[in-house]
């Protein structure tokens, strides 16, 4: 689903001292500019050592892996189903997890995670469904970018789907739990919450780090890097805060995808009438973010 969250913008502003945040500029880790033909990648994931990407609703069932030193797409996965709202991606080794479940308006009923098995990148391939709702979720009246019960962020871990939702209201996210083997419809089970002061758009999970990132209707983009003090749970210790740049001039930041040798981070094309951005792809070596 297009995410238009600059449409009431007047002024572009820098964060405020008040939300202690460092400021890490990504625009000179640019890798590349990415292709037209995933101008609107909305998530990223590394698969044995293998950068991959999406495009969000609207656009063809298609993975593509992306070379990283260049940017440049080296494969094309097509998948047997439907891009309704695509929003996250991650995986667990075997299989990739797409996360259909894009809800700006707050009123899908049919929210779903496909599992896909890899193959590589040279057939089509089928997937299963992982069905579930979020049991708090008792209306579905239409709130475009008013609602607190969407996503675009999951990552894998100790055998579990981890849900971090996209909360347009409360400008917060929350952590759900989600059953990737379970065939029946299921209810995400809510394990904690965390004020984040933007809308998070994606997450990665690397070493016992939890990164997530996301903008604010100020076109400001932001990075928190949370520390696992249990297994499972990332909200209890304050995360380290970085301000990544404006959506001008970066992008509209949706992907981010970690491992030993740093941060990579995507952003779709982005435009408005106060100017815009290329889609684009990031990487920040492990030894710039301390």
């Amino acid at each position: 689903m297009k995410k238009i969250f600059l449409a009431f913008i007047i002024t572009i502003s820098t964060p405020s001292p008040a939300q202690q945040s460092a400021i890490f500029k990504i625009r000179k880790y640019r890798i590349s500019y990415l292709d037209e033909s995933i101008k609107e990648t909305s998530g990223l994931s590394l698969m044995n050592g293998k950068l991959y990407t999406f495009n969000d609703s609207g656009n063809s069932p298609e993975l593509f892996e992306l070379d990283k030193t260049t940017g440049a797409i080296v494969s094309t996965l097509k998948i047997n189903g439907k891009n309704k709202d695509w929003e996250a991606l991650t995986n667990d080794g075997q299989y990739f997890y797409i996360g259909d479940f894009g809800n700006n308006s707050g009123t899908r009923k049919d929210l779903e995670i496909y599992k896909i098995p890899f193959n590589g990148l040279s057939e089509h391939v089928s997937m299963s469904l992982i069905s579930f709702e979020y049991p708090e979720q008792k209306e579905f009246v239409p709130k475009n970018t008013f609602t607190d019960f969407d996503a675009e962020a999951m990552i894998y871990l100790n055998g579990k789907i981890h849900l971090f939702t996209k909360e347009w209201n409360s400008k917060s996210t929350t952590h759900y739990v989600i059953d990737p083997n379970d065939p029946a419809k299921q209810q995400a089970r809510k394990t904690e919450s965390f004020k984040t002061n933007f809308v998070v758009t994606d997450a990665s999970y690397f070493d016992k780090k939890l990164y997530l990132v996301g903008y604010t209707k100020k076109t400001e983009v932001f990075l928190n890097i949370f520390t696992e003090t249990d297994p499972g749970q990332f909200f209890k210790e304050k995360p380290v805060r970085y301000y990544l740049g404006s959506a001008l001039s970066i992008g509209q930041i949706e992907g981010i995808a970690a491992d030993e040798t740093g941060i990579y981070i995507s952003g779709e094309k982005f435009h408005s009438p106060l100017g815009g951005s290329k889609q684009s792809l990031y990487f920040i070596p492990k030894d710039k973010l301390k």
